[in-house]
Order: C-alpha cells, then structure tokens, then sequence
C-alpha cells in the first residue's frame, strides 16, 4: 500500500463514534473520509453535515459495497462487532473495531480467522494502552524494573455510572454482558497488557445485579428507558490464576456506595511496583535501605502514542499493532470464563485447543 490518502468510513454514528474516531481520524493528513453509516440515518446526517462528509447509508453492507474504502471504524452495539468485521474483511477493507472485539471469544475468533484469510488489518480500540502512562509504565515493567510480578489489582468502580437503563449497554442480547464486558475491557485489559499477557490457569469470581432498579445512578448524559431490559451485572468481582503463577484481582462497578469513582492498576514485583491510580502514576520501591514513592512528570504537551496514527502508520509500513485482534480474543477468553465461574459459584480452569483457543474446562 502506497504512502496516498487512505480513503476511511464510520459505521456508528453515536457519540463514542464521534468524539473519538471521527474527531481523531479527521485531525490525519493521509486520511480522506469518504462516507458514514448508521441505521438511524438522521443521525449519520447529522455527522456529515457537520464534518462535511460526503456519502451517507443506512446500511453497512451498502456502504462497502460501492464506496472503495481503506479502512472503516466499527462504532456499533457490541452485537453487530463480528458480523460488521467480517463483511469488511470479506470486502479487502481494514476494521479498526471498538472495544470489545465481540460479545464472546468464538465470535472474536471469527473475526481473527476473517483477518487471516483477507490479509487485511484489524485493530480492537483499546484507547487505555495509548495514554502516556501507559506507554510510560509498559517501558519500565519490559525493562524489568519490578522483578518478579506475583500480584495484580485492577478495576474501575462508580458511584453513579449505569450507561442508562432500557438502552442496548442494559441488554445482554446486545452487548453479551454487563459492567464486566464494558469497563472490565478497559482496565482488566490494561494491567494484563502491561505484565505481557501471561496464559491463564483458572478464573473465580461473583456477579451482582444491585442497582437495577432504580435510575438515580444512571451516568451522566444516560437517561434510558425506566421500564427498559436490565438483564446484566452493575458490578464484577474476580479473581484470575495466571500459569505463571501471577494473581490477579479485579473489581469492577457501573454503580456503588463508595465515597468517589476510582479507576485502578497495580502491580507488585520482588524488586518494586507500580499503580495508575486516576490517572496517576506512581512507582513504589527500596533505596538505601529505605521504601520510597517517585511519581514520574509525563509531558502532557507530547503525545508518546496516539491510536489513530498508529494504526494508519501500521497499514502504510507494517508497523506492529499494539491491539491486534488477537489480543480481543484473549480477553473474550477471560470473560466468558469469568462468567462461567461466576453463574456455576465455583473457579472454572482453562484448556488449550489444538487450534490454540482456550477453552472451558470440565472441573477444578
């Protein structure tokens, strides 16, 4: 592929759709948009009118087939993630797909075999591996300034934070989980991407259904439906046995009685530890005999990695993806494993296909 403007399309014209991919892709000189789709056409109206775009459908499939498209950012409920990677792929046009790459490991591992046979790129929008304090803290952990790892936190917890009941983030059917398949993703992900992905042994955990009921703790901007499906978890609580024999807890809530949100990563080491905290990195260890807390200055002028470029940089030059497919599927792996262990009460192990794909194991 030649170094000329990459003709780019939006499917799922929502707000995430807008304020991060449009907003994002439209700031890069080698990409042209070309077209936007979403069902409710008024809204992909909106968009293209305001962003000057020139094509709009109603219809994924409509769009691929007569727009001659480069890439596509797939915007959608998670439900139609697979379908929409496919059809792309099948039609020669790299997806750059949000998170999570599909609503389970076997419709993610559609899309990786799609990928494989088409030749073709796919990205999963795992936006928390592009901050600078994750470029940061994975340097320094690769560099092997923990030592060995043996334990990991992580989590995001909300006081008031359901993504409105009665819409499809509510409905099982359309997302394929609750609080552990949309903020599970982010920060789960992100301590597990940071220590290298070790191959997990075995997963327990609880899920809890406490705030249902009630829209007072809907997130800001999320109205919903008062009388709408909510027929998913609002908190996840877990743990994961790594066959390396790192642990890792998790906790996750869209609504809780806690003083104030919090999202978390730490990670502790034999020689030293790190925890991003809100946002805030701090590297914990022993100097002279003494237990010390530094607290790295990032420039927040630079930019170390942006996601968007990244991903252009790599279909014009080969450039390594930091979020392959691949990657969505190991996380799909460790979701449907979790909630597994977590309907049964009881831990749930893995297994390794011959194929590579883990998968449930008969007992403990």
């Amino acid at each position: 592929m030649d170094k000329m403007k990459l003709r780019y399309g939006l499917i799922g014209a929502g707000s995430n759709a807008e304020r991060k991919h449009l907003n994002n892709y439209m700031t890069l000189t080698n990409i042209e948009i070309v077209a936007i789709c979403d069902v409710n056409i008024e809204n992909a109206q909106r968009l293209a009118q305001k962003y000057n775009i020139p094509n709009v459908y109603s219809n994924y499939e409509d769009m691929l087939n007569n727009e001659e498209l480069d890439l596509v950012s797939v915007c959608t409920p998670n439900y139609l993630h697979a379908e929409i990677s496919i059809y792309a792929l099948e039609k020669g046009v790299n997806v750059h797909c949000e998170k999570p790459l599909a609503i389970n490991a076997k419709e993610a591992q559609k899309i990786v075999e799609a990928k494989i046979k088409s030749g073709k790129q796919v990205m999963v929008g795992l936006n928390n591996r592009f901050t600078n304090e994750a470029v940061y803290l994975k340097k320094y952990i690769d560099a092997g300034y923990l030592g060995d790892i043996y334990q990991v936190k992580a989590g995001w917890v909300r006081r008031a934070g359901i993504p409105g009941r009665g819409t499809w983030f509510t409905n099982k059917d359309c997302a394929g989980g609750g609080v552990m398949i949309d903020l599970g993703v982010h920060y789960l992900d992100l301590a597990l991407y940071l220590i290298g992905m070790p191959e997990p042994s075995y997963v327990t955990g609880a899920i809890h259904q406490n705030f249902s009921h009630t829209t007072t703790r809907n997130r800001n901007g999320y109205k919903g439906n008062p009388n709408g499906i909510f027929n998913v978890e609002d908190t996840a609580i877990g743990f994961i046995g790594l066959q390396n024999g790192t642990t890792v807890n998790f906790e996750f809530s869209w609504a809780s009685n806690i003083a104030q949100d919090k999202t978390f990563v730490e990670i502790l080491g034999t020689k030293g530890g790190v925890s991003l905290i809100n946002g805030e990195v701090k590297i914990h260890s022993e100097l002279l005999d003494t237990c010390v807390d530094i607290s790295p200055i990032l420039n927040p002028n630079i930019k170390l990695k942006n996601e968007f470029e990244h991903f252009v940089n790599s279909l014009l030059t080969g450039e390594e993806l930091i979020a392959p497919a691949e990657h969505g599927v190991y996380m799909m792996n460790i979701i449907d494993h979790f909630y597994k262990a977590a309907y049964k009460q009881k831990p749930v192990t893995f297994e390794t296909s011959k194929d590579n794909i883990l998968l449930f194991s008969s007992s403990f």
